[in-house]
């Protein structure tokens, strides 16, 4: 083909993408000649998906996947119908018996930790995943039964990579990862962090029992323990000598694991301050604190951020891709965690899209920015269902595109903590996951175009 028109270079394209001949002109005949690449490859994607979706769905279920009148209208790729043909293909393997179930490795390690003599170094991925742009997503790894599969699905069939975090730090963090990074000559932030908790509050051990052999804290929370509580240990532990009963040992060990409690004095337990927790998910001091930040807010967004220790040494892999800096596209992304850890890595952020619900997240991310004197620029967005194609595509052109794509969705209905709203993916904050996916997509998609 010669482009010699507008009409003809987006056939030329589509065709390139692996698109047939027949469906890219039925495409530019349905859509009209002005519509987008985006609008064409949500009509052709529908188009299959309706095939596919006669064999299962009855006729009345099935909705009009194109409507001249409002097609226009959409900007971005209809995620909804690619979330159902995703949901009608795992439905298919389970129903023809291929058991991929994920199951969590013990220990968990992923493809390796810096303290562990196993390292795995190379791994096949799917061709739709090789990079870049490279993505990098993350969620609680002990979430209800099939989530990890769907998650895995939906990100190109990418294996996890499921690490706890007691590995690079004192607190145990069990988190699952899907991305398409090498694996290759990671290596971890310096100095290492303490690893045990009388490393890393060297002031606890003298009022430490003997009978409270932890060595390692628990997953941190977004809450903490009531001083009606620690009175309660307190009051147990008097009425009794230097070695309590069994059963008072039971009760007070189940309520330090359970709230992360250390020795503070005789007899006395107490939660972490937030710089403890701080100094644990490797931030740096101070962090979280002042400006307007509640103590019952640090707890809050610390209690929802990354490890830093641990991410940075998946992202270490990029320092020597991109010596001249990086432009990051940060969804959902809190606190700043992996703003944090690429910085901490030496990686200059040269150009970073922040989108984060939270306002008081989002004045911690501007303060570290202006307090560690960043050069690059610093967008805010604070609804990650504003980022559409057009803005996408318009944040792209002006920055060259984005090269790494981070985002850990809401964990609300997925925790086990939460026991009313544990609904999976379906929860109302968990299926934010899926606005990852779409937003994941069109960035791969947009770079496909402009290269």
């Amino acid at each position: 083909m010669n482009p010699d028109s507008d009409e003809e270079s987006k056939l030329l394209f589509l065709t390139k993408m692996g698109y047939s001949k027949a469906e890219a002109s039925i495409a530019m005949e349905r859509c009209g000649p002005d519509s987008s690449i985006a609008e064409l490859t949500d009509f052709i994607s529908a188009a299959q998906m309706a095939k596919a979706a006669d064999a299962l769905f009855p006729l009345e279920d099935k909705k009009p996947f194109c409507n001249d009148s409002n097609h226009k209208k959409r900007r971005n790729l209809d995620y909804d119908l690619w979330k159902r043909k995703k949901q009608m293909k795992l439905q298919k393997r389970l129903l023809d018996g291929v058991d991929d179930a994920i199951h969590l490795p013990n220990p968990m390690i992923g493809f390796g930790v810096p303290t562990e003599i196993v390292q795995i170094t190379h791994r096949t991925l799917p061709e739709a995943a090789i990079g870049p742009p490279y993505f990098y997503y993350e969620n609680v790894a002990l979430a209800p039964k099939g989530v990890w599969q769907t998650i895995s699905r939906f990100l190109y069939d990418v294996e996890p990579e499921f690490v706890d975090s007691k590995y690079f730090c004192a607190s145990a963090r069990k988190r699952g990862y899907v991305h398409n990074l090498p694996l290759e000559n990671r290596f971890p932030l310096l100095p290492f962090p303490p690893r045990t908790i009388h490393d890393a509050f060297p002031l606890t051990r003298k009022w430490w029992p003997s009978w409270d052999t932890r060595t390692k804290l628990n997953c941190l929370q977004t809450c903490t323990a009531s001083a009606k509580l620690t009175d309660r240990i307190r009051k147990a532990l008097e009425n009794h000598g230097d070695e309590p009963p069994l059963t008072v040992q039971k009760f007070v060990l189940d309520e330090c694991r359970k709230w992360n409690l250390v020795w503070v004095g005789r007899n006395k337990v107490a939660p972490l301050e937030p710089d403890e927790v701080e100094m644990l998910l490797g931030f740096p001091r101070n962090h979280t604190r002042g400006g307007g930040i509640s103590r019952t807010d640090r707890y809050k967004s610390l209690g929802n951020s990354f490890q830093v220790d641990t991410v940075a040494y998946h992202l270490s892999v990029l320092k020597d891709m991109f010596p001249g800096g990086i432009n990051l596209l940060s969804l959902f992304s809190g606190i700043g965690g992996a703003e944090v850890a690429l910085h901490r890595l030496g990686i200059p952020l040269k150009n970073v899209v922040s989108v984060e619900i939270s306002e008081v997240n989002r004045n911690i991310v501007r303060s570290w920015w202006e307090q560690t004197n960043q050069k690059g620029t610093l967008i805010d967005i604070p609804d990650v269902q504003q980022l559409n194609g057009d803005r996408l595509e318009q944040l792209m052109n002006t920055f060259g595109g984005f090269d790494l794509v981070v985002g850990g969705s809401p964990c609300n209905n997925l925790a086990g903590s939460n026991r009313h709203h544990r609904d999976g993916l379906e929860g109302k904050e968990s299926s934010l996951f899926f606005d990852y996916c779409r937003i994941l997509e069109l960035v791969k998609c947009i770079s496909a175009r402009n290269q």
